[in-house]
């Protein structure tokens, strides 16, 4: 019993060390991020992150972490977009995290669906999918609401339609967006259903 006991405290011991041991998490500094968005995003993305062009996507209320790992990967080069490619360039990687945790900040203005016809069959692939095409329900990984999981899956709730529909085909592509589960999914996808849903997605919130 007391070696038992002596062993439980050893490995508490451990636990706690490895905890201090551990870094903490990081968040970017807001009104830094606030001037970063302000100069350098607001024209195609809105100084609140709410775009008004349906090719630019809004970032208000978008995960930080998958705001921050997308700069990166325009910056790499590993997401093809020369525009995107010039902005993320002169950006450091503390002012990624600070212009990312901004936008996460920002209230996300709801957005109607275009097309209400095609509400049915969107709103169809988003919660089931299509067993017969092997098309998995995008509510799977992007939520009920589309509201994403942190630096995973991204928010998609209330976006621009034809952005949606843009990126579905990027990843069926697999030109610009490189990703093996999107792009095995999409590739299951006919133009009718990325038109779909993208507009039951648009109506998300």
């Amino acid at each position: 019993m007391k070696r038992k006991m002596l062993l439980a405290i050893a490995a508490a011991t451990l636990a706690g060390s490895a905890l201090a041991a551990s870094p903490a998490v990081t968040h970017g500094d807001v009104a830094k991020g606030k001037v970063i968005a302000e100069q350098v995003c607001a024209a195609c993305h809105g100084a609140d992150g709410n775009s008004v062009a349906s090719a630019n996507p809004s970032l208000a209320g978008q995960h930080a972490k998958y705001l921050e790992s997308q700069l990166k990967a325009f910056k790499s080069g590993e997401r093809k977009n020369p525009i995107m490619l010039g902005m993320a360039s002169s950006l450091s990687d503390a002012d990624m995290k600070n212009v990312a945790e901004y936008f996460s900040e920002q209230k996300l203005k709801p957005r109607q669906a275009n097309d209400k016809a095609l509400l049915p069959a969107g709103q169809k692939l988003y919660k089931a999918g299509n067993p017969v095409t092997r098309v998995p329900a995008c509510m799977a990984c992007h939520g009920a609401a589309g509201k994403g999981y942190p630096a995973q899956y991204p928010a998609l709730g209330s976006q621009h339609a034809a952005y949606i529909v843009k990126q579905l085909n990027d990843f069926k592509a697999g030109t610009d967006r490189k990703n093996p589960i999107m792009a095995d999914v999409a590739m299951r996808m006919s133009d009718a259903d990325m038109k779909a849903v993208a507009e039951y997605i648009s109506g998300l919130r």
